[in-house]
């Protein structure tokens, strides 16, 4: 029988060759999906053992079982969704995270942890050019960034209006506007939603051909209902183009009428991180809350999302929890007070150790880079027979689609077209890209925020597409 500590070494020694492995093979895999579902459901569908099995064979039998089924999203060649890789640094954090096993809710439970996070959210807002006194939660991902900002809103709006919100719920409470970009994520309405406050309290305000909030229709809609609460969700990354809210002329307008502004910066908040594409940006710190992600564009580990509130007060009394039998620390930072979590991961440390490895100049050169690259895979690939360019890049998101080659095709043609394209680029395994609708178009979305994708990979997705391309058109003209 193996001591504990033999265990431990055996196991961990077995998971560190297959991480190795599948991280040395990255550029060489297909990046996507090679097994269907019925086959992954069959090799990891077994029957649950009635005893139990050596640690490192559990391990080895789920490597080989998952072969497959695991995409290339860490490597430089996945720009599907809005999903970066890990940092060398912030995995071999996440590691120890694991490893280390500290229930980082509070500075009791988890001394180092409370600390690292502390230093961590500091550094973030320096970086994000947030101010130095806003509070920050580190939580799972936007979602629950989207959440606890418009928690500490829901509390500081409806304060000002005499409603205790935590001690007397939403029934009767003043109803609170919120006034969003059309173009908005789907987790603004799932936070709003998970608060009560109701999806039919969305606004929609009217915005410009890159998805930009126009002024004069803020201000016509705050005009409507002058006495009531209002939440205003502006954002600094669209989903598709990558475009940003006029911030400097938006959050004027917000203020003349004590609207709170909240700002969804999932990806496009760390425009602020480079000096080229701040100006993007321009006024954002002047908003009351912000959420972005850290496993997208600081290529940090799943799952890791962050939320600055300008306002501390309602931040903190919209959350916050004490219990006897809980130990507080007046000196320390307790993670309870800033987010929505009990038990939750030391999610500080991958964060603190990605900013230590790339500092400021860089986190401005990731950024950069990959706003580079995103602008050359759009218009190598929107040069290409048969492919059109909808949007170049601001950032890092733009948009191309692909024409039916059919003299007589319709609309509908371009959208069918566009997706078999998109799958038959994934089927090649050089590349990963993924659909969406735009202004009425079907089109393959391009988003790149990996901290490896390099020139090369750009080289090898443009002549995949390209082969794909001129194989379909072949087989549509036979």
């Amino acid at each position: 029988m193996h001591t504990t500590k033999q265990q431990y070494g055996q196991v961990l020694h077995t998971a560190f060759k297959s991480a190795v492995s599948f991280l040395d093979n990255l550029d060489s895999a297909s990046v996507a999906a090679t097994v269907d579902i019925n086959t992954l459901r069959s090799r990891l569908g077994k029957e649950l053992t009635q005893h139990s099995l050596p640690p490192e064979q559990v391990i080895d039998e789920l490597v080989t079982d998952v072969e497959g089924g695991i995409i290339g999203c860490a490597g430089g060649r996945f720009w599907g969704w809005v999903i970066g890789g890990s940092l060398p640094a912030a995995l071999a954090a996440d590691w120890l995270t694991a490893t280390w096993d500290q229930n980082a809710g509070l500075y009791s439970t988890g001394p180092a942890a409370a600390v690292v996070e502390e230093v961590a959210g500091g550094w973030l807002k320096q970086i994000l050019g947030l101010p130095k006194s806003a509070s920050f939660g580190l939580v799972s991902g936007c979602q629950m960034a989207h959440a606890t900002c418009l928690a500490s809103a829901r509390h500081g709006l409806l304060a000002r209006h005499g409603w205790d919100i935590e001690q007397l719920g939403l029934w009767g409470a003043p109803p609170i506007r919120i006034l969003a970009n059309s173009q908005r994520h789907g987790s603004i309405a799932r936070a709003v939603r998970l608060l009560g406050m109701g999806i039919r309290q969305i606004v929609d305000l009217p915005v410009d051909d890159q998805g930009r909030v126009l002024p004069e229709g803020l201000n016509e809609e705050l005009k409507r209902f002058p006495a009531s609460p209002a939440i205003v969700v502006l954002q600094a990354g669209d989903i598709n183009t990558g475009s940003c809210d006029p911030f400097d002329v938006l959050l004027p307008i917000a203020r003349e009428h004590e609207a709170w502004v909240h700002v969804d910066g999932a990806f496009g908040l760390w425009a602020a991180a480079s000096p080229e594409l701040k100006h993007l940006v321009k006024g954002v710190e002047g908003a009351d809350s912000w959420a972005t992600d850290g496993h997208k564009w600081l290529n940090v580990p799943f799952d890791c999302g962050y939320a600055f509130v300008a306002h501390p007060e309602a931040h903190q009394a919209a959350l916050s929890h004490r219990a006897s039998y809980l130990t507080f620390d007046s000196d320390a930072r307790d993670q309870i007070d800033w987010n929505p979590e009990y038990s939750r991961r030391a999610r500080g440390f991958p964060t603190y150790a990605a900013l230590r490895q790339l500092g400021r100049d860089g986190v401005s050169s990731l950024v950069e880079r990959c706003c580079t690259h995103a602008r050359s895979l759009v218009t190598r690939i929107g040069q290409l027979p048969g492919a059109e360019i909808l949007c170049v890049p601001t950032i890092n998101q733009g948009l191309v689609r692909f024409l039916d080659p059919r003299p007589d095709a319709a609309e509908s043609d371009h959208a069918k077209w566009t997706d078999e394209v998109i799958a038959a680029i994934l089927a090649t395994g050089e590349a990963f890209f993924t659909g969406s609708n735009w202004r009425g178009h079907r089109v393959m979305r391009v988003s790149v925020c990996n901290w490896q994708t390099c020139e090369g990979d750009v080289d090898r997705a443009v002549n995949a597409v390209a082969k794909v391309l001129k194989e379909k058109t072949q087989i549509q003209a036979r």
